[in-house]
């Protein structure tokens, strides 16, 4: 009784280990358009936020959105995307409680695994990861890529309050950096905020590209992208404010280097490897700006279904691709990028 006992543990662990394996080596992505930016809205995460007893409305400003795996391939056929890295929805999976925020984490991990089991062709996944309870995070992480597969996190820019690139986070940047992962960056709201504006009550206005230009920041205040350059970091929405704030950011660090009130910063440096998505409103300036301060070959698409409508993602998708402007950036941001990101991973 105990071999076949044995004999059954080590079936199951030699199946999760082929599954795992299948996922990270199985892209063939080759004139394949990659959405980098979508998100499963599985029942799993919606019990969890349940679980967690998250208001969505107080820290969105906005109810979740309907979503199903068939829905959302067919949306795909439509806006003809070939793939997509799924990366688990907001409001982010954390409340306090470090047990059952771990336990939330775990459920919604496997749920969206499940979805890319049998869909290999059409998805992928980052997992999501309880910070700011550090040693939850790691273990999240170790279990979400070696056994379900995941190519990487989603790290929210803000984890009840601790930023990216806090210290406290240094641990889980190791493991990522040691695991050469793919995070893609999702704004939260701040936790302080003022409320008596309309900037205050739904966070898709400006907190969101506010506590994500915040974090970025301060990731390399902290010289997080030199430190750990094997992570690939996707930042959302165009950028964010971050076209803008990076000159004045640069100039600014210059001016407190030079009275001793903080280290010196290579800005540039920090810079020059993030990635970008364009969900959101590429035209008619954004993606303007954002190369400016980036090339091409470091944006990606992004299309932010289901929080976006479909029918307004394809016609967005459509304009984009038929504006001359663009029309010779189309294969980098929609195929090539996404291999380069993808193919070892």
């Amino acid at each position: 009784m105990k071999k076949i006992i044995v004999l059954f543990v080590l079936t199951l662990i030699s199946i999760n280990s082929l599954y795992a394996e299948s996922i990270l080596h199985s892209f063939n992505l080759k004139n394949k358009t990659v959405d980098f930016h979508a998100h499963p809205v599985t029942q799993e995460f919606r019990d969890g936020i349940k679980t967690l007893k998250i208001d969505v409305i107080k820290e969105d400003g906005f109810p979740m959105p309907e979503w199903s795996v068939e829905a959302h391939k067919e949306f795909m056929a439509e806006a003809k995307i070939d793939y997509t890295v799924l990366s688990p929805a907001t409001p982010h999976v954390y409340n306090g409680d470090n047990k059952k925020a771990r336990e939330v984490a775990r459920k919604v991990n496997q749920s969206i695994a499940k979805v890319c089991r049998e869909n290999p062709d059409s998805f992928c996944f980052v997992a999501c990861v309880p910070l700011p309870d550090v040693k939850g995070a790691i273990e999240e992480t170790k279990y979400a890529m070696d056994k379900l597969g995941a190519v990487g996190v989603k790290l929210s820019t803000n984890n009840y309050g601790v930023y990216l690139g806090d210290k406290s986070f240094e641990p889980l940047m190791a493991e990522l950096n040691a695991r050469k992962a793919l995070v893609i960056l999702h704004p939260a709201r701040a936790r302080e905020r003022p409320e008596n504006v309309v900037t205050g009550k739904v966070a898709a206005i400006y907190e969101y590209p506010a506590d994500t230009t915040r974090a970025v920041i301060n990731m390399m205040a902290n010289k997080v992208m030199t430190r750990y350059p094997n992570i690939t970091f996707v930042v959302p929405h165009i950028g964010s404010f971050l076209p803008y704030m990076l000159q004045r950011f640069n100039g600014v660090v210059g001016v407190l280097a030079d009275r001793g009130m903080m280290e010196p910063v290579d800005i540039h440096e920090e810079f020059k490897n993030l990635y970008f998505d364009i969900a959101g409103d590429p035209e008619p300036v954004a993606l303007d700006i954002l190369l400016m301060v980036t090339d091409v070959d470091h944006v990606v698409y992004g299309s932010d279904f289901p929080y976006v409508a479909g029918k307004a993602v394809i016609a967005k998708k459509r304009h984009f691709e038929n504006n001359e402007k663009y029309k010779p950036l189309i294969d980098s941001i929609y195929r090539k990028n996404a291999v380069k990101l993808l193919e070892n991973k």
